[in-house]
C-alpha cells in the first residue's frame, strides 16, 4: 500500500502534468482568438469552436452514456446467488475487485471512453455545417432523381451518424458482455455454459440493434453506388458511377440484404422472450450466407460472364452518365472545341506575311522563364543579404504607357534563412529585420543583350523596381512587406513592431510600423501568453517592447487565408500584385466535394504535381471543384479579404450560410484587382488531365480509349533513365492572341498547355484558358486532325538538341564549367501551325555569385529550326528575313532593316578554297580565344572572342555559298537554318547585391522589348 504522502505527491504530479498540457492548449486557443480578432474573422473562430464543442458533448454523451447505461443494467440484473467457486477462480477475484470499486469502474470507465469519443467526434465539424446549411444544386442524379445536394451534404452526414451508432452499439455490446461475465450472468461451466435471462435479453437487444443499423447501412449503400468505381470491361477505360453490374446486381442485392437484415434484427429482439438463441443464430447465418451469395457472388458472376464480354454495349449508359457528370462537376460543360489544321507543310514564304502581321502572339513571346531566374533576381536585385526571392517567381501582366505586357514579378521579402552572424540574434531577427522592401518586375519578352559598362555581356532581365528609394513604372505607394511566404519560412515567424528599437529600413533610416496589422503586446498578460506560446522569455523581459508595441504572426499569406476559410482548398501558388498602389498577395480558393454522383474522382495531389514540384495539395480524392473564391492578403498590414467569383456555386452558397459576411460579393472587386486575376494553375491541371479523356462524347469511343490524349512529359528536364522526364509538363502563362481568332490583334493573358496522343508524342491538341477580365475562364481546345504528324514537345526538343550547331556550342560550354539550362518550351498557335519557342540559359558552375543568363533562343515551326542570340534572328531563320520585325511591341519603332549583304564575287575555285580555309582557321582561333578568356575571367576579351567567332562563321557561310555558285551546283536548304553565333558568355558577371541593371536593350534586340 502507498503511504498518504506518496499518494498526495502522485496526485500533485498528475495535476501539474494536466495543467501543463491543458495550459499550452488554452494559451494556443487564446493566441488564435486574438489573431482572429485582429483580422476581423472572429465569427469563424466562434462558429468552428462552438460546432466542435457541441459535437464533443454529443459524441461523448452518446458513447459514454450508452456504455454507462449498459454497465448499470448488467450490474442490476446480475444473479443474486452464484454457485460457490474455487478460490483460484480468476473471475471471482475480478468480481471482488470490481465490486469494491463500483464507482471507479461504473463512472470512471465511461468517462474515459466518453472523453476519447468526444475528442474523435469533434474533428469533422465541416460535415455538420454542410448538412445544416445545405443548398440545392438544381441537378438530379440520373438513377434515383435526387438532387446532387443530397449526395454532397446529406448523405455524408447520415453515414457519419450511422458510423457513430455502430461504434456506440459495438462498445456497449462488449461492455455488457464483459460485465455480465464478471457478475455471473454468463458462466462457462459445463459443456455449453449458462446464460441468464437478463444477460440474454440485454445482449440480444444490442445485437438486434446492430443488425437493424446494418439494414439502414444497406439502404444508404444504394445511393453510394452513384460514385463507385469499376473498370469498363476487360480493357476499357476506368470510370466512376453505378455500372451495369451495380445497377442490375448490386442494387437489387442491397434491397434483398436490407430485408433479410430487418428479419434478422426481429429474430434477435424475439430472443428476449425465447429461452434459446436458435432463431437469431439461424437468422444470422442466413444474413451471412445471403451477403456472400447475393451481395458478392452474383455480381461477380454477372460481371464475368455477361458484362465483360459485352462491356462496350453494357456500359454505354453508365459511361454516358459519367461523361455528363464529370464535365458538370469539373466545369467542362462550355469548352470551345475548334478544329485546327496544325499545318507543317507551309513554306516560309506562305507564313511570313502572317507572322509579320501578327500583333498579338509574336510580339509577346516570353523569353524569361520564372522558374529559372530566382538566382538572377537575387544577385541583381537582392540589395542586402537578408532579403530574398522565392525559388519560383511568378508571371502577371501590367499596362504601362498604354502597352500591356506580361512580367516576371516578385516581392523582395525578408528571408530569415539569409540572416547570418549577429543578425540571427533574437533582437535583430524579431525586432530589427522585420520586413521586406520593394516590388520587382521584368518584362517577360525582353532581355538586355548589350555590353554593360564593365564589359560583361547581357542576357538578363530589364528590371523595373519600386521600393522605398525608387519609384518604378509600376507605382507602389507602400513597398514595405511584412507578410509573405519567405518571411514565414520559420516556425517562429513573428515580428515585434512599434518598439523603442526601431526597424531596419535603409542604411540611413529606421522605420516604425504604422499599419493596422498585429496584436497589441503592451499588456503583461499578452506578453506572458506569447512568451508561453513561443517558448521565448525575451518577449516577457525585453525592455524595448513598449505600451504601443504589436506582434505580427501567422504571416504566410496562404496560411492566413486557410485559417479564416478552413473550408477552402487553396491553390499552391500565391502571387504578388500591385493593386491600387499596394502590394497584395492573391490566392485562389477552391470549393471541392468528395462524392459527386457519377463524376470521375481525381487525386488532387498527384494531378497537380509537375516538374516544378510546386504542388502543396493534399492527395485527397475530389469529384467536384470550383474556383469560387479569390483571396487577397495585404503585404503591409496583413488584411485578409475573400471575394466570391462564382456566386452560382452551391457549395460556396452553403459555406456563406454557415459563415455569413465572411465572403464579399463579386461586385466588391475593384477593376484594378480583377485585372490581375489569373486562372489558377492547380485547377487547370485538373481540368487538363480530365480533358485528355472527357473531350470524347461517344460512350463507345470512350470505352475504346482510341481517341484519348496524354499530358506530355516535360522535355526540358532530364530525370528518367531514358533522359526524359516522367513528370508532366507544367502549363504556362502567356500573353497571346485569342486562339479562336488568331487574326484578332488583341492579346489575352492566358494559361496554356499542349497535349499529345495517347502513349505517343505527336501533338493532338492545344488547350488554353483565358485570364482576361472580359472572357475569364473560357476554355478553348484547338483539336488537330486525328492522323496529325505535328511534332509534340518531346519531339521538338529532340530536334533542337540533335542540331549540330546547337549540340556543338552547348557541349563546348559544358566543357568549360558552364551549366546549360533549358527554359520553358512554349507552344503557340501561329499561322495555322504550332510555333515552339525555348530560351537557353547558361550559368557558371561552382560559383556562389553566378546566376542564369539568357544565351540563345530556340524556335521551331513546321520542322524548321532557328537558333540565335535574339528572338528576332531565330524567327528570321525559320520564316525568312524580316519576320522578326513583328516582335516589336505596339507603340515602338521596329528595328532598322539590316543592310543587304555585299554581292558575292564569283572567284575561281582556288580563291574560294582559300577563303574557306581562312574562315575555318579564324573559327579555330576564335574558339581558342574563348577558352582562354573563360579561364582568365576576362569578360571584355570573351565578348570580343565571341564577336570574332560570329564574323568568322559568317565568312565561312559566305565562302561556302560562293563555292556552290562557282561550281553551279545548287545547295539544298537544310531543314534547320544555320544560326549565327552571337556574343554571349559562359561566365556571367557577378553583380553586387545593390547592382543597378544596365539600360534596356534597344527595341527588337531580344524578344522585341
Amino acid at each position: 500500500m502507498l503511504s498518504r504522502r506518496t499518494k498526495i505527491l502522485l496526485v500533485a504530479a498528475v495535476a501539474v502534468i494536466v495543467v501543463l498540457l491543458l495550459g499550452v492548449r488554452l494559451v494556443g486557443t487564446y493566441v488564435d482568438w486574438l489573431w482572429f480578432g485582429e483580422v476581423g474573422f472572429r465569427g469563424v473562430f466562434d462558429t468552428v469552436l462552438l460546432t466542435r464543442f457541441v459535437q464533443f458533448i454529443i459524441g461523448g454523451l452518446l458513447i459514454g452514456g450508452v456504455l454507462a447505461l449498459n454497465l448499470v443494467v448488467a450490474y442490476r440484473t446480475r444473479p443474486v446467488f452464484l454457485p460457490a467457486s474455487r478460490t483460484e477462480d480468476p473471475v471471482g477475484r475480478y468480481r471482488a475487485i470490481v465490486s469494491a470499486r463500483l464507482r471507479l469502474f461504473g463512472i470512471g470507465l465511461p468517462l474515459v471512453v466518453a472523453l476519447i469519443a468526444g475528442l474523435a467526434a469533434q474533428g469533422d465539424w465541416q460535415t455538420t455545417q454542410l448538412f445544416l446549411h445545405a443548398t440545392p444544386f438544381g441537378i438530379a442524379d440520373p438513377e434515383f432523381g435526387k438532387d446532387v445536394s443530397f449526395y454532397a451534404f446529406q448523405l455524408p452526414f447520415y453515414r457519419e451518424i450511422l458510423d457513430w451508432l455502430f461504434v456506440t452499439v459495438t462498445i456497449s455490446f462488449f461492455g455488457a458482455l464483459i460485465s455480465q461475465y464478471v457478475f455471473g450472468g454468463i458462466r462457462l461451466a459445463g459443456r455449453s455454459g449458462q446464460l441468464s435471462g437478463p444477460a440474454r435479453a440485454q445482449l440480444a437487444v444490442l445485437a438486434g440493434t446492430f443488425v437493424l443499423l446494418k439494414a439502414f447501412a444497406y439502404f444508404l449503400d444504394r445511393y453510394e453506388l452513384m460514385f463507385s468505381g469499376r473498370k469498363a470491361g476487360m480493357s476499357g477505360a476506368d470510370f466512376y458511377g453505378a455500372s451495369y453490374t451495380d445497377l442490375n446486381a448490386v442494387l437489387p442485392a442491397k434491397l434483398i440484404l436490407l430485408a433479410i437484415s430487418v428479419i434478422c434484427a426481429a429474430a434477435f429482439f424475439a430472443a428476449v422472450f425465447l429461452r434459446n438463441l436458435q432463431v437469431p443464430a439461424i437468422a444470422t447465418a442466413l444474413l451471412v450466407l445471403s451477403s456472400i451469395l447475393v451481395g458478392a457472388a452474383w455480381p461477380a458472376v454477372l460481371e464475368q460472364f455477361s458484362v465483360k464480354p459485352n462491356a462496350n454495349n453494357r456500359e454505354a449508359i453508365p459511361i454516358q452518365r459519367n461523361i455528363a457528370a464529370t464535365r458538370q462537376a469539373f466545369g467542362l460543360t462550355n469548352v470551345d472545341y475548334i478544329p485546327y489544321a496544325g499545318r507543317t507543310d507551309l513554306s516560309p514564304a506562305e507564313v511570313q506575311t502572317e507572322v509579320q502581321q501578327d500583333q498579338a502572339t509574336i510580339p509577346n513571346i516570353r523569353l524569361l522563364d520564372p522558374s529559372k531566374l530566382s538566382k538572377t533576381f537575387t544577385q541583381l536585385e537582392q540589395l542586402k543579404n537578408f532579403y530574398g526571392f522565392p525559388d519560383q517567381l511568378d508571371i502577371d501582366r501590367y499596362t504601362i504607357g498604354g502597352v500591356t505586357r506580361d512580367y516576371v514579378v516578385a516581392a523582395r521579402e525578408i528571408d530569415p534563412k539569409n540572416l547570418t552572424g549577429n543578425q540571427t540574434d533574437w533582437i535583430n531577427q524579431h525586432l530589427v529585420y522585420t520586413h521586406g522592401n520593394g516590388f520587382v518586375a521584368a518584362p517577360a519578352n525582353t532581355v538586355n543583350s548589350s555590353l554593360d559598362a564593365s564589359g560583361g555581356l547581357g542576357g538578363y532581365p530589364v528590371f523595373q523596381v519600386s521600393d522605398v528609394s525608387t519609384q518604378g513604372a509600376i507605382k507602389v505607394t507602400q513597398p514595405r512587406i511584412y507578410y509573405g511566404p519567405l518571411i514565414s519560412d520559420t516556425p517562429d515567424d513573428y515580428a515585434i513592431v512599434r518598439t523603442n528599437q526601431g526597424e531596419y529600413d535603409t542604411d540611413r533610416t529606421r522605420f516604425t510600423y504604422n499599419g493596422s496589422g498585429g496584436v497589441p503586446l503592451g499588456g503583461w498578460f499578452n506578453r506572458l501568453a506569447f512568451a508561453v506560446a513561443y517558448g521565448e522569455r525575451n518577449i516577457l523581459f525585453n525592455g524595448q517592447i513598449g505600451p504601443n508595441s504589436k506582434i505580427l504572426y501567422n504571416r504566410n499569406p496562404r496560411e492566413r487565408v486557410q485559417k479564416v476559410a478552413p473550408w477552402l482548398t487553396l491553390d499552391s501558388d500565391p502571387y504578388p500584385a500591385v493593386v491600387d498602389g499596394r502590394i497584395v498577395w492573391i490566392i485562389d480558393g477552391y470549393t471541392t466535394l468528395d462524392n459527386y454522383p457519377y463524376a470521375q474522382q481525381e487525386p488532387l495531389g498527384d494531378v497537380t504535381r509537375d516538374t516544378l514540384g510546386s504542388s502543396r495539395q493534399p492527395n485527397k480524392t475530389i469529384s467536384y471543384i470550383r474556383n469560387s473564391v479569390k483571396a487577397t492578403v495585404d503585404a503591409y498590414d496583413g488584411t485578409v479579404t475573400l471575394y466570391a467569383v462564382d456566386e452560382n456555386d452551391p457549395v460556396l452558397k452553403t459555406w456563406m450560410k454557415a459563415f455569413p459576411g465572411v465572403v464579399k460579393p463579386a461586385s466588391a472587386i475593384s477593376p484594378d484587382l480583377r485585372a490581375h486575376f489569373r486562372y489558377p494553375e492547380d485547377l487547370f491541371k485538373v481540368q487538363r488531365e480530365l480533358l485528355t479523356r472527357y473531350h470524347v462524347s461517344n460512350p463507345q469511343e470512350f470505352f475504346s480509349t482510341v481517341s484519348f490524349w496524354d499530358v506530355p512529359s516535360d522535355p526540358t528536364v532530364d530525370s528518367g533513365p531514358d533522359g526524359q522526364s516522367s513528370a508532366p509538363q507544367p502549363p504556362y502563362y502567356v500573353l497571346a492572341g485569342d486562339p479562336r481568332d488568331l487574326s484578332d490583334p488583341t492579346a489575352e493573358f492566358q494559361l496554356t498547355s499542349a497535349v499529345v496522343s495517347l502513349r505517343r508524342e505527336f501533338l493532338s491538341a492545344y488547350i488554353s484558358v483565358s485570364s482576361d477580365p472580359r472572357t475569364y475562364g473560357r476554355i478553348t481546345v484547338l483539336k488537330l486532325p486525328g492522323d496529325t504528324q505535328t511534332r509534340g514537345p518531346q519531339q521538338v526538343q529532340t530536334q533542337f538538341l540533335s542540331s549540330s550547331q546547337v549540340s556543338t556550342e552547348l557541349n563546348l560550354l559544358r566543357q568549360q564549367s558552364t551549366q546549360v539550362f533549358y527554359g520553358n518550351l512554349l507552344t503557340l498557335p501561329v499561322a495555322g501551325g504550332l510555333l515552339y519557342v525555348e530560351p537557353v540559359y547558361i550559368e557558371r558552375s561552382n560559383q556562389d555569385s553566378s546566376f542564369p543568363q539568357l544565351l540563345k533562343v530556340l524556335v521551331s515551326f513546321g520542322g524548321r529550326v532557328g537558333y540565335a542570340s535574339t528572338l528576332n534572328d531565330a524567327l528570321d531563320q525559320v520564316f525568312g528575313s524580316g519576320a522578326g520585325q513583328s516582335t516589336t511591341q505596339p507603340g515602338e519603332q521596329p528595328p532598322a532593316p539590316a543592310p543587304p549583304p555585299p554581292p558575292s564575287p564569283s572567284p575561281a575555285g582556288t580563291q574560294v578554297s582559300a577563303q574557306l580555309a581562312q574562315a575555318v582557321q579564324d573559327i579555330s582561333t576564335a574558339l581558342q580565344e574563348i577558352r582562354a578568356a573563360q579561364q582568365s575571367g576576362n569578360f571584355q576579351a570573351l565578348g570580343k572572342a565571341y564577336q570574332d567567332l560570329d564574323d568568322a562563321t559568317k565568312r565561312f557561310e559566305a565562302a561556302k555559298n560562293a563555292s556552290g555558285a562557282a561550281s553551279s551546283t545548287p545547295t539544298p536548304a537544310p531543314s534547320t537554318a544555320t544560326p549565327t553565333p552571337a556574343p554571349s558568355t559562359a561566365t556571367p558577371t557577378p553583380a553586387p547585391s545593390t547592382a543597378t541593371p544596365p539600360p534596356a536593350a534597344s527595341p527588337g534586340s531580344a524578344g522585341g522589348g
